[in-house]
């Protein structure tokens, strides 16, 4: 976190000298790290630079290049690695491979974050000011530039299109069968089905579905629920948002004509990196955790044969150099131990805990009297994280949940309280998911849904911005939702309002 925010804050500019992070009682917190006032008159003159050379363009160039290929080289090369055939002592070594691929993929992912956003909340704060438009209609514009965020790929085009042409392959995919039994078998069809099916599960087999934490399950976990997410591509097709070109045309309109090459050429810059928002974090850190995890579950199920650990996933639980004690023949941390530390997270959630320790944070302060360049940088900084971690105010009614409008339309259908990953194999298609927070990990089982209604995020959240792409009603930062709402409970979500009714 602290590495790579301050690769960020250093290659744009800002006035602050990144953030760290650090775990209390199992709890991730951050905090902003202050700028040394010596480095102040070199951040000025990097502002200028930033808007005068666009440079969020040449780190696009890099991801994509340079940073994004090595890092899908890097995981398929560990994920080649079987590691239950391998021996205690390789097995660590893999073990630390994966963990420090990990830690690399972290500080990659933060090290982004300004060409995932400085674009889109300058735009943001220039078409509000213009427009008078909502946030959320503005950022309607910027559907169908992030392909990754509805769950795209090369492969998985690759995949829909090969399957719905393979009678063999719809009779299999459609199956009662035992869905792990009927990915192999998938797998196991002549080409180009077979490889094309393995193509898109080595894809995203491995990747986590929920967070960044190597406790939630990787999607070939849970066969059912991937399963289900193929067949609906499949039967769905490719998505098009027909009326986007009306809709920019609408909203340009509104812009006085000084301003409108201007308009135009902010909202290019928003679409062409809008995608690196949840590509940085899928091809880095998510797929790269998952396979730590996948090399942790293999230690715990070799040190349970042995009887060190009650179940392999109680390893999770373990910190890296336990692990490694643990398999060179360490008798600590006991297995009780283990079984206590795994109880205790898996019996709180993020909203057992405060949001701050210590004072909260206050405002930052008003960038009007900085430098131009230096002020639309903090601006549209502040604009955009504010947006991604904000969350609504409003008051609710005995039966009415207010948050914030993310994606448009409305749906009734039953909520499905989700509290994480192991629990997906509930949703049925057309359910509203009930949940804290998403990731960009869920990207791959959001067709299931009807809607989206979550407790925390703004509208950059994941939640809010997956909820557009696939173009179904969402409302986000409402709080109290999984609190509130019943699993079962018919809902109705009103994505336009911002409002969820509790209808029975």
């Amino acid at each position: 976190m602290r590495s790579g925010t301050q690769s960020f804050t250093s290659y744009y500019g800002m006035l602050f000298d990144g953030m760290e992070a650090a775990y209390v009682n199992g709890y991730a917190y951050n905090r902003t790290r202050p700028l040394d006032e010596a480095e102040v008159p070199r951040r000025f003159q990097r502002a200028d630079e930033v808007f005068q050379n666009r440079v969020w363009r040449e780190q696009l160039r890099e991801w994509d290049e340079v940073r994004k290929p090595a890092s899908i080289a890097t995981a398929r090369e560990l994920q080649a690695v079987d590691p239950d055939s391998l021996p205690d002592s390789e097995l660590v070594t893999y073990l630390t491979r994966c963990r420090d691929h990990h830690a690399a993929m972290m500080a990659q992912h933060m090290s982004f974050t300004g060409a995932a956003m400085l674009p889109t909340g300058d735009f943001l704060v220039h078409a509000a000011e213009w427009t008078g438009l909502p946030t959320a209609q503005l950022l309607g514009l910027l559907r169908g530039s992030a392909e990754v965020s509805a769950g795209g790929s090369a492969e998985l085009e690759r995949l829909t299109s090969t399957l719905a042409s393979n009678p063999e392959a719809l009779e299999l995919l459609r199956s009662a069968d035992d869905p792990g039994r009927v990915l192999a078998a998938l797998r196991g069809l002549p080409d180009p089905a077979g490889s094309a099916v393995s193509g898109y599960l080595d894809l995203v087999g491995y990747r986590l579905l929920d967070g960044f934490d190597i406790c939630e399950p990787f999607a070939l976990e849970l066969p059912d629920a991937l399963l289900r997410s193929i067949r609906l591509a499949v039967d769905a097709g490719p998505r098009k948002d027909t009326d986007l070109e009306q809709k920019v045309s609408a909203a340009r309109a509104r812009v006085p004509e000084e301003h409108r090459a201007e308009f135009d050429e902010l909202l290019g810059e928003a679409r062409l990196t809008y995608r690196l928002r949840d590509e940085r974090g899928i091809y880095s850190d998510i797929w790269a955790s998952g396979l730590v995890r996948r090399a942790v579950l293999a230690a715990g199920r070799r040190l349970a044969a042995r009887g060190r650990v009650h179940d392999p996933v109680d390893l999770i639980d373990a910190g890296f150099e336990e692990m490694c004690s643990l398999l060179a023949g360490s008798s600590l941390p006991s297995a009780d131990e283990l079984r206590r530390r795994r109880e205790y997270r898996t019996s709180h959630g993020t909203n057992d805990a405060p949001p701050f320790l210590g004072d909260p944070p206050s405002a930052p302060p008003d960038p009007s009297h900085l430098p131009p360049a230096m002020a639309r940088l903090m601006r549209a900084t502040g604009f955009a994280m504010g947006e991604i971690f904000g969350g609504s105010t409003a008051a609710h009614e005995e039966f009415l949940l207010r948050g914030l409008a993310a994606s448009q339309g409305v749906y009734e259908g039953p909520a499905r309280c989700i509290a994480g990953p192991n629990e997906f194999n509930r949703i049925v298609q057309g359910d509203v998911l009930v949940t804290e927070s998403t990731s960009e990990a869920f990207n791959i089982l959001l067709p299931l849904l009807g809607a989206i209604v979550t407790d925390h995020g703004g509208l950059l959240s994941h939640s809010a911005i997956v909820a557009r792409e696939y173009g179904i009603p969402g409302v986000v930062g409402t709080r109290e939702s999984t609190r509130r709402i019943a699993d079962g409970t018919r809902v109705r979500v009103d994505g336009d309002r911002g409002e969820v009714t509790v209808l029975a």
